[in-house]
């Protein structure tokens, strides 16, 4: 009887063994296809890019000005693909911090393209728009800047911002915190459609 019991559990064991293995080799049979289908679409978008490029001098100079000169817009890939294919980028920001408002200021005023806010010192910044996080870095008079393109397909820039929480191409909700500003200032440059908006405008 005891002989039995135990045949039974060794049995049970490698069954469980057998199928976790399967299960792994699973999972990392997924990865290795998803992975191997990512390097196909770069490579294809790549030589499209490099036979538009070469066909004439004039697409040379149109690719120049587009790429060197305007932001990708991936929330509009991210909506065209999602509608045909489901989430086209994993929501990583599981463990953002998110709140509500707007953001609080003592005095707004214009600043190079957009505008200076006079906020609480290291005032803590959250996201006005749900979208993906398309820089993080020095900005030319702005300091240390994030800037979100969001899902109506603006980019907003926030500057003089430290202990930024996003990474590059997460893709945040509104009102995700981002980071909080180094003093008492904050730099907001909204652009839509190639145009800058205010605050405010863009707020209503």
């Amino acid at each position: 009887m005891g002989e039995y019991i135990l045949e039974e559990i060794l049995l049970d064991f490698k069954k469980k063994r057998k199928n976790k293995i399967f299960n792994t080799r699973s999972k990392n049979k997924k990865k290795k296809n998803i992975f191997i289908t990512q390097i196909l679409l770069g490579i294809i978008v790549f030589l499209i890019s490099l036979i538009f490029v070469k066909s004439s001098d004039h697409n040379l100079l149109l690719y120049k000005e587009y790429v060197f000169t305007e932001s990708m817009p991936f929330t509009k890939f991210k909506n065209l693909y999602e509608k045909l294919f489901g989430d086209a980028i994993p929501k990583t920001n599981q463990d953002k911090t998110v709140f509500s408002g707007t953001l609080v200021y003592k005095d707004i005023s214009d600043y190079l393209d957009g505008e200076a806010l006079t906020v609480n010192s290291n005032s803590l910044v959250s996201n006005l728009n749900g979208g993906i996080v398309v820089y993080i870095g020095e900005k030319e008079g702005y300091g240390n800047t994030v800037i979100v393109q969001g899902n109506d397909g603006a980019d907003i820039w926030y500057g003089n911002i430290t202990n930024v929480v996003v990474k590059l191409y997460d893709y945040i909700e509104k009102d995700t915190f981002i980071g909080e500003t180094v003093d008492d200032t904050l730099y907001l440059v909204i652009k839509k459609n190639n145009e800058f908006l205010k605050y405010e405008e863009y707020k209503n």
